[in-house]
């Protein structure tokens, strides 16, 4: 029996390092598509499928993160004597009434694994949602929201899954499955010629709570990290785990060209820039 899927944990202590400098005094989840960091599409992507409880997983220089999704009484009351009534309403409707954020310090960089852990007392008992925010998937809906249906048809635990070319399998957990589209097997990081499909695991999951009993005994894996891969191989022996091939187009904004690409289409369907930023974008092809 499927259950209402009410906490989001986003894991966000990662160092960033591929975009140094910029990453050096500022979250990646901070960076910017357009005019929202990316861990404010994350939350929306929650809030939309449901989620009214988002535990951030933080470590050392997140605080920009606590203070985006917090109240600045300042800035509104700023706003509201220069008239600036839009700017004023984009920032009171970061977090809605109803949804609570709770912060949790991740001590030691161990790995995904360890970070979703951590989020264990906040979730408690209950089916989670996981969004790695430098996952962006443009869809409608969106893709938490997606999993949530396919949780509600037949439970068990969901991971979003799209097509990687068979020589990037060794970048992302692998799946195998079977004729319903249960996972049969997953495996962290395979080389090409190991991996059991060219299937990948990318950054949403939808997660039954067992997976924090798996967690605590779940050794270090690839890169020395505990992997929530190697947990989620671990639940296959005792619930249901499905692969989901979500509708949406994802951009890896772990990377640079992945970042650029997002704020590209991003910026092309943004009402306040969109055409303009078209007509830009043509006159550098004819030049």
């Amino acid at each position: 029996m499927s259950q209402t899927v009410r906490a989001a944990v986003f894991p966000v202590a990662g160092r960033g390092t591929r975009f140094l400098p910029a990453t050096k005094a500022s979250p990646k989840e901070m960076l910017p598509i357009v005019d929202k960091p990316l861990i404010q599409y994350a939350v929306e992507e929650a809030i939309e499928a449901g989620a009214t409880k988002l535990v951030f997983v933080t470590g050392a220089s997140k605080r920009a993160i606590e203070d985006h999704f917090d109240t600045d009484a300042a800035l509104e009351q700023a706003l509201t004597d220069s008239g600036k009534d839009k700017q004023l309403q984009s920032i009171r409707d970061i977090v809605p009434d109803g949804v609570s954020c709770i912060y949790i310090r991740q001590g030691e960089p161990l790995g995904l694994g360890h970070a979703v852990l951590c989020a264990r007392p906040a979730v408690g008992d209950e089916p989670f949602f996981v969004h790695l925010a430098d996952d962006l998937i443009a869809g409608s809906p969106g893709c938490l929201k997606q999993m949530a249906g396919e949780h509600a048809r037949h439970g068990g635990s969901v991971v979003a899954v799209e097509t990687v070319p068979p020589e990037s399998t060794s970048s992302y957990g692998i799946v195998a499955v079977d004729g319903d589209d249960r996972v049969a097997q997953i495996v962290e990081k395979p080389a090409p010629e190991d991996a059991p499909s060219n299937s990948a695991v990318v950054g949403r999951y939808l997660l039954d709570p067992t997976i924090f009993d798996k967690l605590e005994t779940t050794g270090r894996g690839a890169g020395g990290e505990i992997q929530l891969t190697d947990a989620i191989a671990d639940l296959l022996d005792d619930l249901a785990v499905y692969a989901y091939s979500f509708s949406g187009t994802r951009y890896d904004c772990g990377s640079k060209l992945g970042y650029l690409q997002a704020t590209v289409a991003y910026g092309l369907e943004h009402p306040d820039t969109g055409p303009e930023f078209r007509a830009h974008l043509r006159s550098l092809l004819k030049g």
